[in-house]
């Protein structure tokens, strides 16, 4: 029974529609501000989205990986666990990724923790690998060749995280 999944994807419905103004984007969103005391950045980022396309994106993909890892783990409190605790740790080490290289800009999405499942599913699943290797890559570069900002890091941060949960898990 897959419960978790569909809560998140309300969630983050929600929080768009509640959140499409310039001052949530920067006070929510994961930016140089969680430094001077926004810690609850790499938490609220998760569920906010750029657009409307952008929350499609991630949602569509968040319905077909999180349904399937909810399904597979039986286990709704871990996949929860898995998920939003993937997404806080890939968003801490996106912060520091990016002050480390002086990145100064505004992320959002579900990107993040979405990645920690694809990466999750490349380790478990040796059949899936190779092409979650490739979807991956493709979500975090060919947006950028497009002219579309997308924090890359993010992605690959979040997809090698979940790569190591599901060796140590």
């Amino acid at each position: 029974m897959v419960v978790i999944t569909p809560i998140l994807i309300i969630l983050n419905v929600i929080i768009y529609f509640l959140t499409q103004d310039p001052v949530s984007h920067v006070k929510y969103g994961l930016n140089f501000y969680f430094f001077q005391g926004a810690w609850w950045q790499p938490v609220t980022s998760m569920f906010m989205h750029a657009s409307l396309t952008h929350l499609a994106m991630n949602m569509v993909v968040l319905f077909q990986f999180g349904y399937l890892l909810e399904k597979e783990l039986n286990a709704h409190l871990k996949y929860l666990l898995i998920y939003l605790g993937g997404g806080v740790v890939t968003s801490l080490l996106t912060i520091y990724f990016m002050a480390y290289f002086g990145l100064d800009h505004n992320v959002v999405g579900a990107s993040g923790a979405i990645s920690v499942l694809f990466g999750w599913f490349a380790k478990k699943d040796p059949h899936l690998r190779k092409g979650l290797i490739v979807a991956i890559l493709i979500i975090s570069f060919v947006p950028l060749l497009m002219g579309i900002p997308v924090a890359w890091y993010g992605h690959l941060i979040g997809f090698g995280l979940g790569y190591l949960l599901g060796f140590v898990l």
